[in-house]
């Protein structure tokens, strides 16, 4: 039976059809279904916002998420800090829906306030210098990162994957060219604590963005589980 044939999952579909409407166009209504985790996205409500449409996967968050099992001890995260495949940042929040403590669904709410961002800058800029503002009104995102990871849309895993070794690879400032056995473990146990590889088509991108082969990938992901357990 197809999942779509259920009838509570077809309320939340509902449900985010009239939020998308409810809340208007700057906020962006995404439910995921966790039976497929590789098409996790049943049903999307204003879906210019993050450019992704139904049949995306998990983003880097709920991966993580999903990861250290956090949504054990909460119902909800609130406010963290998305971004759009256009490189707009966004407001952010999932509500966990739980059968029997078990995590089955993500509703989330996505808020494009980059309209009021403009308005609020300009009337500040109208009562300070540009410099005060520039200093004491930005947003510092390596604090909210602390908490939650920036939360990334991609509509494919090769983008979730790619751009998670690429993020890797930024924090190390290397290059995959110039990269290690003993530096490629440490990456791929960073991106596995992070839940890439709960995505089925990972290993490839992960191998490919790495320059080394699938069987290095499985190999590392042995060695590092084994050490683990």
């Amino acid at each position: 039976m197809s999942r779509l044939a259920s009838p509570l999952l077809q309320h939340y579909i509902k449900l985010t059809e009239f939020l998308g409407y409810a809340l208007g166009p700057d906020y962006e209504v995404a439910l995921h279904d966790l039976t497929d985790k590789d098409r996790s996205i049943v049903a999307i409500a204003n879906n210019h916002v993050s450019g992704r449409e139904v049949g995306a996967p998990l983003t880097n968050v709920a991966l993580r998420i999903l990861r250290d099992k956090s949504y054990e001890n909460q119902d909800y995260i609130l406010h963290y800090l998305g971004v759009s495949s256009t490189g707009k940042s966004l407001r952010s929040s999932t509500m966990f829906i739980k059968e029997d403590g078990k995590l089955v669904r993500m509703l989330c709410i996505n808020f494009d306030d980059s309209r009021f961002q403009a308005v609020s800058d300009a009337l500040l800029r109208l009562c300070h210098p540009d410099h005060f503002v520039d200093t004491n009104f930005q947003v510092d995102e390596t604090v909210a990162e602390r908490f939650v990871p920036t939360e990334r849309f991609h509509n494919s895993i090769h983008g979730v994957a790619t751009e998670a070794v690429l993020r890797e690879l930024d924090r190390r400032s290397i290059t995959a060219d110039r990269l290690n056995s003993e530096e490629r473990i440490q990456i791929i146990s960073a991106l596995d604590s992070e839940g890439i590889f709960l995505l089925k088509g990972a290993v490839k991108d992960v191998a490919d963005a790495l320059e080394c082969s699938q069987a290095s990938v499985y190999r590392y992901l042995s060695l590092i589980r084994k050490e683990e357990a």
